[in-house]
């Protein structure tokens, strides 16, 4: 059942880091347990219960909660692939794009993970679904770039692989969160790029430089 729309009054200091303890609380406790009651997440973030209620009318809400930080997260991170680096006068190739949005985006698929099973259940699959919009049509026109420039070898058009690739990422990240995987972002963006359709060596070293350049004392290129 659908909760009414809520209203939303500006918050109080004291009230909107309230409302982030409770959704930290319940991100580590829905991660846990997914069936974690909303008494448990309210001992958890060491507040009363009426309280938990005071910010979201029941578990949905609070799931929306969960997912609008997600998704807020996502847009912040976008951002900074967008952010101006230094001028090299030509946009970086197409493995080199793809790789990048999978490392900017996996501390944020690893800090959610534990939405994907839950968004589909709480939200249904197109608000899950709706979550990944500000990064698809990014992917795909990686994609049809990649393609075009021989990169990506593959005779899946654009729009189905981009779907194909999320799917394999989100994998990845349940099988982190199932606890039958460790990543921290390297292996996933490596393996995506050869399933795009990159060479192994070419994906292996794409991924190394852009890590190194991450390092401290490196510049990203």
């Amino acid at each position: 059942m659908t909760s009414p729309p809520a209203t939303h009054e500006p918050l109080s200091r004291t009230a909107r880091a309230t409302r982030t303890r409770i959704l930290e609380a319940a991100r580590r406790e829905l991660g846990r347990n997914a069936d974690s009651s909303l008494g448990d997440i309210a001992e958890a973030a060491g507040v009363a219960r009426r309280t938990v209620y005071a910010h979201f009318a029941g578990r949905a809400a609070l799931i929306g909660g969960l997912a609008a930080d997600a998704g807020e997260a996502i847009r912040v991170a976008i951002a900074t692939i967008d952010a101006p680096g230094p001028v090299t006068g030509r946009a970086p190739d197409a493995a080199t794009a793809l790789a990048r949005v999978v490392l900017t985006l996996w501390p944020v698929g690893d800090r959610y993970r534990t939405l994907i099973g839950l968004a589909r259940q709480d939200l249904g699959a197109n608000g899950f679904s709706g979550l990944l919009d500000p990064v698809r049509d990014r992917v795909a026109g990686i994609l049809a770039r990649g393609q075009q420039q021989g990169v990506f070898r593959t005779g899946v058009p654009p729009g189905p692989l981009s779907r194909a690739l999320e799917a394999h990422i989100l994998a990845l990240l349940d099988s982190v969160n199932s606890g039958i995987w460790a990543d921290d972002g390297t292996g996933t963006a490596a393996t995506t790029l050869i399933a795009a359709g990159a060479d192994r060596d070419v994906a292996a070293s794409t991924v190394r430089r852009l890590r190194d350049a991450d390092q401290p004392g490196c510049h990203a290129q």
